[in-house]
Order: structure tokens, then C-alpha cells, then sequence
């Protein structure tokens, strides 16, 4: 007999680092056992630390979860649905960055991005749909960003995969929703965790690139983004109290200054709004 039988059950993607670490460690706070999806299971020495400083051992349980890889989510949906039965909670967060300017970026970058981002992310849900479907209830979050909302010069990779994302999720809402599954949205602004130095800050443009200039003034503003963003727990805590929540919104943006943006768009003739995002880069 699963000595996990009867608690809530969760999985997490991409949760060896960031927010993926961080919502997997809140989860198991409130009391779900938590099915931590890594890429490379070396990372679960990391994940069971951060496991360990938070008082929750034995709460999180890594697999090996490349989302890009159809064998290890199969094998994952299968794991869960023969050690729990069911699954509560899907937190589809394993991501990746590329930035860069369209004209530049070449073919494989764009495959790579919306491969993870995208294509990963309905291989995952796919997969545990019927668990949750036939256990008659289940919660997908899906992490987003403000750049699902937003477009901003230089991430039109990032941006173009986290635009999939949301409109994924306002069908998948629509779908799921006669068989007791809700769908949520959370989208964050900028913080400081490990997808920045592994995509964005990476950003070069070509010997002569006409976006030289341009570049320098998204690289500056991306990096005082980050400098002045909140601490990702803030994100990690939403989640979890999402995770919770007997009627969640459908959209979470974070943090006050995402919303103002995303307001601001809204409220604002499309050339307005493109006029002040160009002329935030021009600041020092």
C-alpha cells in the first residue's frame, strides 16, 4: 500500500531550480506530497536539501521529467496514476529563455523555445488529463508571464511561446471545465531566479547588427528589471495558496507593477502603449 495514499497530490515541472524549486517546497508545506519533475536527476541532491531546510522530507519525491521527451512523461503520468491513483494539482513551470531580435534569431532557437515552452507543456497536460478527467476534479496552473501579455523588443522567442501558453489555457479552461478541472494563469513579472542567466542575459546580436544599440538598452533595462524585482517566493506562495483555493481567478499577474502594465495596455490605443514601452528603453 502508497504510504502517500490520501494526501492531495501534486506535480511540478522544472523543479530543480527557481520557481519549480521554490512552489515545490511550498506545496509540500501545505501538506501536498509533490512529484518534483527534473531534466537531470543529479539536481535531486538540490531539491532534497531545499526539501530538508523547509521541514518537508519525504513531502517531495523527484522523477526524472524532461517535458521535451515523450517516454518520460508518459512514464511519469503512468508513475503517478499507479502510486496515487489520482493527481490534484498539475503546476506546469519547466521553461527556458531565448532572447534576441527576430531578424537574428536563427530557426533552431525559435524550435528549442516553443519545443520546452509550449510543445512541453501540452505533451504534460495531455498526459494527466485523464487522471484528473476520470478522478472527476484537478487544478492545472500554468506560469506564465507578463511577455504572455506583453511583447517587448529583443524576447520575441520568450514571448511568442508564452502567448501560445495563454491562449492554450483559455481553451483548455472551456474543455476541462465539465469534468471538475480548473485551469489558472499566473503570470510574473520580473524576479531574480536562474531562467535570466540562462537565457536573456546570454543575448548577443551579430558583428554590424543594426540592433546593436538596441540591444545594449534591453540588455540595461532586463538586467535593472531583475535588480529591482521581488523576492520569487512571492510567486511560490501565490501558487500554492492557488493550489488551495476553493475558487480561484482565472488570471494572477505579479507583481503591483506587472498589473499596472498590463492595465495600462488595456486602457491604452495600441500605438500609445507601443510609443511608451520604446520610450521606457530610452532611459537611463
Amino acid at each position: 500500500m502508497n504510504t502517500w495514499q490520501g494526501n492531495p497530490v501534486a506535480l511540478v515541472t522544472g523543479s530543480s531550480s527557481g520557481f519549480g524549486l521554490l512552489i515545490s517546497v511550498e506545496l509540500a508545506r501545505r501538506g501536498f506530497d509533490v512529484i518534483a519533475g527534473i531534466r537531470r536527476m543529479e539536481a535531486e541532491a538540490v531539491v532534497m536539501e531545499a526539501a530538508a531546510q523547509a521541514g518537508v522530507q519525504g513531502k517531495i519525491h523527484c522523477i526524472r521529467l524532461d517535458v521535451t521527451e515523450n517516454d518520460d512523461v508518459t512514464e511519469a503520468a503512468a508513475l503517478i496514476f499507479r502510486r496515487h491513483g489520482r493527481l490534484d494539482v498539475l503546476v506546469n513551470n519547466a521553461g527556458t529563455a531565448y532572447g534576441g531580435f527576430v531578424e537574428e534569431v536563427p530557426a533552431r532557437i525559435w524550435q528549442e523555445q516553443m519545443e520546452t515552452n509550449f510543445h512541453g507543456m501540452v505533451r504534460v497536460t495531455q498526459a494527466v488529463l485523464p487522471i484528473m478527467r476520470e478522478h472527476g476534479n484537478g487544478r492545472i496552473i500554468q506560469i506564465s508571464s507578463i511577455s504572455g501579455r506583453v511583447g517587448f523588443p529583443g524576447y520575441a522567442p520568450y514571448a511568442s511561446s508564452k502567448f501560445a501558453l495563454e491562449g492554450f489555457s483559455e481553451c483548455l479552461a472551456l474543455e476541462a471545465r465539465p469534468f471538475g478541472i480548473d485551469v489558472v494563469l499566473v503570470e510574473p513579472g520580473a524576479y531574480g531566479t536562474p531562467i535570466w542567466d540562462k537565457g536573456f542575459t546570454q543575448m548577443s546580436a551579430a558583428k554590424g547588427s543594426p540592433y546593436q544599440s538596441m540591444l545594449e538598452k534591453v540588455l540595461a533595462f532586463s538586467q535593472k528589471s531583475v535588480r529591482q524585482g521581488g523576492d520569487p517566493r512571492e510567486v511560490a506562495k501565490l501558487v500554492a495558496h492557488i493550489a488551495c483555493m476553493k475558487r480561484p481567478a482565472f488570471r494572477y499577474a505579479l507583481p503591483r507593477s506587472t498589473r499596472l502594465t498590463l492595465h495600462a495596455k488595456a486602457l491604452l490605443p495600441g500605438r500609445l502603449f507601443q510609443n511608451i514601452i520604446a520610450s521606457v528603453l530610452k532611459r537611463p
